[in-house]
């Protein structure tokens, strides 16, 4: 197990302290314990070696056993201080740089949040590592594989009847009603509209809309079949009006063909008049076009009258039992369908968004320009996520550190490494007696 492994789940466990107990004995403790009891063994083993030697006189071969032992007893006894000072203080005695960890809690909560920061949400770093890893051509891969992207779209559609199905409750749709209700109420419809035209006049985009409605009323009054309901509809007109008329000038010519050249003329003088507006980007007509819709936007922002009877007209939509009952039909034969469809195992709209996902990574892995973009953006994205996080992320983590009990704090990265640290305090009696033995050597040859 790796060291960022292990305290991972070493402060997973800090979160959840009852999991210990739930478990029954922890098999750490019981190894931790076993330890000890080694180390300890070895103590009293090279002090009883000591003393055995001592009391023989400590010559000969007994002067390289008490070599041993004394050495050993002395490595094992440092040894254990050594250990013991990481988590508490010896034999309760408040001692100098004892009890360093839970002394030092704060300055390791710190260092763990700083070294968080530094190396895993330094924006940089990041993002390098993420250009490394190339995210676009990697999302391809998924969104390319057909089965991956069936399961996808199956388990999505799966979830998507459901939440279509909790609006067969009568209480989700009395609930979902009101709630939209209430969110209209809220909505300044005039503001929003002035809003909406402010943007779509931005950039001279309302003249482009004058002039394609100008353009569609020429080719409508251009077409002979329009020319000739206008004849039409003239003659019809004079001979209900002007029946007299009407008919001593049939006396002379037919009234059909004057009027048939009278709707040509006007036709004629329409479209000249409109082709000048086209032409003419400071005409008459496009400034007060262009006067009438400033003021209308700033009527919409501050004029009274105007967002109360854009609230009378929301407020009877809304209120309007014809309308509810309109909309609900509407919502209801939408749910049929959506429920039918989504309910098949053949669904269209499953079939039209899987082919949809497939052909956006057959696309990806094929254009090198769209994933380069991609890649830019991603990268962009985490850079400034990673930016946002980091204050936050390091204090959550020295504070989360800084909350813990000391006691239990000590516990668990005892149970956690206290195991391997108890090798510390076998290795110093062995390493220790060994070196006692090489001391004994070195003496006894000076001497």
């Amino acid at each position: 197990m790796t060291a960022g492994s292990a305290t991972g789940s070493t402060l997973s466990r800090m979160n959840r302290p009852e999991s210990a107990s739930q478990a029954g004995v922890d098999p750490r403790a019981v190894a931790l314990t076993r330890m000890k009891w080694l180390a300890a063994a070895l103590l009293v083993a090279a002090l009883a070696g000591l003393a055995l030697a001592v009391w023989q006189g400590g010559q000969g071969a007994w002067g390289w056993l008490q070599a041993f032992c004394e050495a050993s007893a002395i490595g094992a006894i440092a040894d254990w201080f050594a250990v013991v000072a990481l988590f508490r203080h010896p034999l309760g005695l408040p001692l100098p740089h004892t009890a360093i960890i839970p002394r030092g809690k704060a300055r390791v909560a710190d260092g763990l949040a700083s070294f968080v920061r530094d190396h895993f949400l330094e924006p940089q770093a990041l993002v390098a590592k993420l250009g490394v890893f190339d995210p676009a051509a990697r999302l391809a891969d998924w969104l390319a594989e057909p089965a991956r992207v069936r399961e996808w779209v199956d388990q999505g559609r799966r979830w998507a009847s459901k939440a279509v199905g909790l609006f067969d409750d009568d209480r989700m749709r009395r609930a979902t009603l009101e709630l939209v209700i209430a969110q209209a109420r809220r909505w300044n419809s005039a503001a929003t509209a002035a809003e909406v035209l402010t943007m779509l006049t931005q950039g001279g985009r309302h003249h482009e809309l004058l002039d394609a409605g100008l353009q569609k009323v020429a080719g409508f009054l251009a077409e002979d079949e329009v020319k000739a309901r206008v004849s039409a509809l003239m003659v019809r007109h004079a001979r209900k009006e002007w029946p007299k008329v009407v008919g001593m000038v049939e006396l002379v010519t037919p009234v059909a063909r004057m009027a048939d050249g009278l709707a040509g003329k006007l036709s004629a003088s329409v479209l000249g008049e409109l082709r000048d507006v086209l032409a003419q980007p400071e005409h008459p007509v496009r400034l007060r076009y262009e006067q009438w819709l400033a003021e209308f936007i700033e009527r919409l922002r501050h004029d009274e009258g105007l967002a109360a009877a854009f609230e009378r007209v929301k407020e009877r939509m809304i209120s309007d039992p014809a309308v509810l009952e309109y909309a609900g039909s509407v919502w209801n034969d939408l749910k049929r369908l959506l429920q039918a469809d989504l309910a098949d195992e053949s669904s269209t709209l499953g079939d039209h968004i899987a082919q949809a996902i497939l052909d956006v990574g057959d696309r990806l892995r094929h254009d090198t320009g769209l994933r380069a973009a991609l890649n830019e953006h991603l990268l962009s994205a985490a850079g400034q996520l990673a930016t946002t996080l980091r204050v936050g992320v390091t204090s959550h983590i020295a504070q989360t550190i800084k909350d813990w009990d000391d006691r239990q704090l000590v516990d668990e990265l005892e149970l956690s490494v206290g195991k391997d640290l108890q090798y510390i305090r076998i290795n110093g009696a062995v390493v220790g007696g060994v070196a006692g033995l090489a001391l004994h050597a070195l003496r006894l040859a000076l001497h």
